[in-house]
């Protein structure tokens, strides 16, 4: 049977402080509270119809962690599928209950990338034309994410091999080794961004912004807030992909992206777009250079049964030349 996964829907954080969590994402983004329980929160995008971001309070002393990623599916049978998939291929995975998600399959794909499917949610009207609610800048959907791992090709083969996707951009060196891809299922440029690191670690969650002007919003509250630290990276615009961007870090350090202007990918003879990893314009149309901490940090991933997965790293090491 054919797996039909529609899009990247959710992810779930642990934070350390959820009180500073929800400033920083509720009072400072925007986002909206969908649900707010005991010590977790689910917020969702004005477009959104279900929550894409659970914030859970870490217990005790753990780490901050990334505990899944998400993605919706077509129907149940592509999680009968998923699960033989699973069953075959020798790759942990159990039945899990999350709110307004009453069946969702986790599984630790062959990469330690922990990953969630399902199809049945609640959702809810969305807030996209209540603009007498909307505050801060107007994050507006889930775009996508982006996780670093040690082996690019072999992950990208796998999930396109395995789970359909596509690819719309990559990028190889000199001796053709690929240091990054940009795979996706609903037409866009990427709901999965792979890129080379130790790993397996998240380097950022995406929300679809609905112009420029509300990424360069998001600098201004965040100057106005006293919080300019927050700001990483950008504004800017990316060679791969051509989207206008920005990256800011949670309180916890958890990277998210916002994000708009990028093209679709639905043609049949769409042909893939091929990048140098040297060259400056891949990173930022403009040419500037990019802080190494984009390059260095990232957010750690839960093992399976517990605890977070230790990053390993691959044949490839480096930073690209032009940000050094």
């Amino acid at each position: 049977m054919k797996l039909d996964v529609i899009r990247i829907a959710q992810a779930i954080f642990t934070v350390k402080d959820l009180a500073a969590s929800k400033e920083f994402y509720v009072d400072l983004l925007g986002m909206n509270v969908l649900h707010e329980q005991g010590d977790a929160l689910y917020l969702r995008g004005v477009e959104d119809r279900e929550w894409t971001l659970k914030l859970e309070q870490c217990k005790g002393s753990e780490e901050a962690r990334v505990r899944h990623l998400g993605y919706r599916v077509r129907d149940e049978q592509t999680l009968d599928a998923l699960v033989n998939l699973a069953e075959t291929q020798g790759l942990p995975h159990r039945w899990e209950e999350e709110l307004d998600r009453p069946r969702m399959l986790r599984l630790q794909d062959p990469f330690g990338i922990p990953v969630a499917f399902y199809h049945d949610v609640k959702t809810y009207p969305w807030l996209l034309q209540e603009y007498h609610q909307h505050r801060g800048p107007g994050l507006q959907r889930v775009d996508h994410c982006n996780v670093r791992v040690p082996d690019v090709k072999a992950t990208m083969d796998w999930y396109m091999d395995e789970l359909g996707f596509r690819l719309s951009e990559y990028t190889v060196d000199e001796q053709d080794q690929w240091w990054a891809a940009w795979i996706q299922r609903r037409g866009g440029v990427h709901d999965f961004a792979l890129t080379n690191g130790a790993g397996p670690c998240l380097h950022h969650w995406a929300y679809w912004m609905p112009d420029a002007l509300s990424i360069i919003k998001t600098c201004d509250i965040l100057a106005g807030a006293r919080q300019p630290e927050r700001i990483e990276r950008g504004p800017g615009r990316h060679g791969v992909s051509n989207a206008f961007f920005l990256y800011i870090r949670d309180p916890d350090g958890h990277r998210i992206e916002l994000y708009t202007s990028d093209y679709i990918t639905v043609d049949p003879d769409f042909v893939p777009i091929k990048w140098l990893r040297d060259d400056p314009r891949r990173q930022t149309l403009w040419g500037a250079k990019t802080p190494r901490s984009w390059f260095e940090e990232a957010s750690p991933m839960e093992a399976f049964e517990g605890g977070v997965q230790q990053p390993k790293e691959g044949k490839l090491t480096g930073i690209p030349a032009h940000v050094i």
